[in-house]
């Protein structure tokens, strides 16, 4: 393939049908009464999972992207290529439509006042493996971004082995890769597996590892992420966690291999663990041009302030966009964590996943004004605050001491 861009986001994949639900009650029941028809308004229609979550937003960015994921050769599959074909004309050329195989799709279930509940068909993201990825599109493009493993059964399964493949041969192939994750249920096989194992075979062939702060905590210290879990109002554990966790997490990415750990905060931020100079030797075509400049760093970047949220639907996966656009224009640590959060803000603007998100010169425009930040309710204790920089600075950070 002669043709050479800028990146590829492969993984994860489905429809998302959301239908406009009107009725109110304190509880599910109160709506959703067996043998009633229940009057609804027009439903939305889009995709959903990293592939278009952070592909989508990458393409706003100006980051020449080419997405690839698998789906059937049915109506959702055809839908799926559709809305692909409309946002990102061209883009679409690294998906595809199998058949026999099912299109996943996704029922989002919405009612005003209450928190969603999410209908979902793994359908073709289960079969996913190596062999359905385009080995020349991946090499030319500087940098590839993978999505949802824990949703997909053929990348976990015996010990991750396809998704090692598919990093080493991205990795052989001399090009950066990064790699998201998703919260596996505990009920289901994903919860079940040995994450830990599964990423220590993996991580020596990732470059940027983006997961949330959850999902890190559940695969990597299970009895911790319990504990927090059994204290937390309403499951969410993210107030609870504090930055000798995070940097007892990202050290141990870092030691199992990554170059680069960002860790998903929620409403509170990004934090980032950069391994030593050594490793950015073998980052591939996005690496930086000064290793040194990005190693051994340690940083948590406050949120940016949003007066009026309408959704978060999606914003981690925004975040990771502008994070890795910053990268692929050859910015700094420092920068790629702003950028990161400033993407991830915009997408709180909107109700879907994308339409907040600017074009690259509003972003930067946005960066450089020093938007508001809001106060991190996470316990940063031992951290030093940059007043220049405006973040934190760890304790195993090279400027630790200022």
């Amino acid at each position: 393939m002669s043709e050479s861009f800028d990146a590829v986001v492969a993984g994860h994949i489905c429809l998302d049908i959301t239908p406009e639900i009107r009725a109110a009650g304190q509880n599910v029941a109160d709506i959703f009464r067996p043998g009633t028809l229940l009057a609804v308004g027009p439903a939305t229609i889009s995709t959903g999972g990293p592939v278009s979550n952070t592909g989508f937003p990458l393409r706003r960015l100006g980051v020449d992207v080419r997405l690839m994921g698998k789906c059937g050769d049915d109506v959702f599959g055809r839908a799926i290529v559709d809305c692909i074909r409309d946002e990102a004309p061209g883009a679409e050329s690294g998906m595809q439509m199998v058949a026999g195989e099912q299109t996943s799709y996704t029922v989002v279930i919405n009612p005003p006042g209450m928190d969603r509940m999410f209908l979902h068909c793994p359908g073709a993201n289960d079969t996913f493996g190596a062999d359905d990825v385009d080995a020349d599109t991946v090499a030319a493009a500087r940098l590839m971004h993978f999505g949802y493993p824990p949703l997909m059964a053929r990348t976990y399964a015996d010990d991750g082995a396809e998704l090692a493949r598919i990093f080493a041969d991205a990795h052989d192939a001399g090009v950066t890769t990064s790699l998201d994750m998703a919260y596996p249920d505990p009920s289901t096989p994903a919860g079940k597996v040995d994450w830990s194992r599964i990423l220590g075979n993996v991580l020596s062939h990732v470059d940027v590892f983006t997961p949330s702060a959850e999902e890190l905590t559940f695969m990597l210290r299970r009895e911790a992420f319990d504990a927090l879990s059994s204290r937390a109002k309403d499951g969410d554990i993210l107030s609870l966690i504090d930055g000798k966790l995070l940097s007892d997490l990202g050290s141990q990415c870092v030691d199992a291999g990554a170059a680069v750990v960002l860790i998903k905060c929620g409403e509170h931020g990004l934090y980032m663990r950069s391994g030593p100079a050594e490793r950015f030797g073998r980052t591939g075509g996005a690496g930086p041009e000064d290793p040194d400049a990005w190693a051994d760093r340690e940083l948590f970047e406050p949120s940016c302030r949003v007066e009026r949220i309408v959704s978060a639907n999606g914003a981690g996966d925004c975040a990771i966009a502008g994070f890795l656009a910053a990268i692929l224009r050859g910015r700094s640590a420092d920068d790629a964590l702003r950028f990161g959060c400033a993407v991830g803000a915009q997408n709180l603007s909107a109700v879907d996943t994308i339409s907040g998100v600017r074009t690259w010169d509003e972003t930067v425009a946005h960066v450089e004004s020093r938007p508001a930040q809001n106060e991190v309710g996470i316990d940063l204790t031992g951290w030093r605050f940059d007043d220049r920089q405006r973040h934190y600075v760890g304790p195993t950070d090279r400027d630790a001491e200022g």
